[in-house]
């Protein structure tokens, strides 16, 4: 079974993160490591490929500046090879063409039974390229993936609701997006992080691919303003009176709770 898993490499939430005045985007022109919420996905993978028996765990990723750290260390977890799409001309790309690069990067490493990726990304929230992926490969796509599993050609997925859970199940190939905690990622062993060092990694641009027009000519967008976050307000206080309550249920009732 040979599963790929879409990777996106972040800068480190931990620090202060910093706009390029000139693009209103965020920069990312240091050190980007994993996104934690892709390395649920490669352990899924990783996973689905030791239960079958046989095949590979690749990875696909988009970055800038040749940046590789994130992917070393999801080569570390044990998946065997990479695709890196980096190229300057990639700055101010949407959701859409992201998808069709990704794609692109995909088909670039063969047949493959399954592409995996996280609901979505710590930096960017749109929660859109998995099924834009799908949607460009013609693809059968599941989301919000809490437990997935492959019997034979059939994937079948609990798909995580309000409610619940759905229980789908299409045909492979197919593209899925797991959601934060559906396994426990493991950590990259010494042993790991030294044969990452020397697995293929192959770096492509653009044209490589053949994927046109990119970056904010693709987008056809720009982004114009950012704004801070508006602060919370401070909750209102209810003393209770005797009456209390219907101040609670004429509260909810402006909420529209009720």
């Amino acid at each position: 079974m040979n599963v790929i898993v879409c990777v996106k490499q972040i800068p480190d939430p931990a620090l202060p993160g910093e706009l390029d005045p000139s693009t209103n985007t965020l920069k990312r022109s240091g050190k980007l490591i994993l996104d934690e919420s892709d390395s649920y996905g490669v352990e899924m993978a990783l996973q689905l490929v030791d239960k079958a028996g046989g095949g590979e765990v690749s990875l696909v990723s988009m970055a800038p500046n040749n940046e590789v750290s994130g992917l070393r260390t999801a080569l570390a977890m044990g998946a065997a090879k990479a695709v890196l799409v980096s190229d300057p001309e990639l700055q101010g790309t949407d959701a859409l063409t992201s998808a069709k690069v990704l794609a692109a990067a995909a088909q670039r490493l063969g047949e493959f039974d399954l592409i995996i990726a996280g609901t979505e990304s710590s930096d960017g929230y749109t929660g859109t390229v998995p099924e834009q992926m799908a949607e460009v490969l013609g693809l059968p796509s599941v989301t919000f993936a809490k437990s997935v599993t492959v019997d034979g050609e059939t994937l079948k997925v609990d798909r995580q609701t309000e409610a619940g859970y759905d229980e789908v199940t299409c045909t492979l190939p197919a593209v899925v997006s797991v959601t934060a905690g559906v396994v426990e990622p493991r950590y990259p062993s010494f042993k790991g992080i030294m044969a990452a060092k020397s697995k293929p990694l192959e770096e492509v641009t653009v044209s490589d691919l053949g994927v046109t027009p990119v970056g904010w000519s693709g987008a056809g967008q720009e982004i114009v303003d950012v704004a801070d976050a508006p602060e919370r307000e401070a909750g209102e206080i209810v003393t209770d009176e005797g009456e209390a309550h219907l101040k609670i249920v004429e509260f909810l009732e402006k909420l529209k709770i009720l």
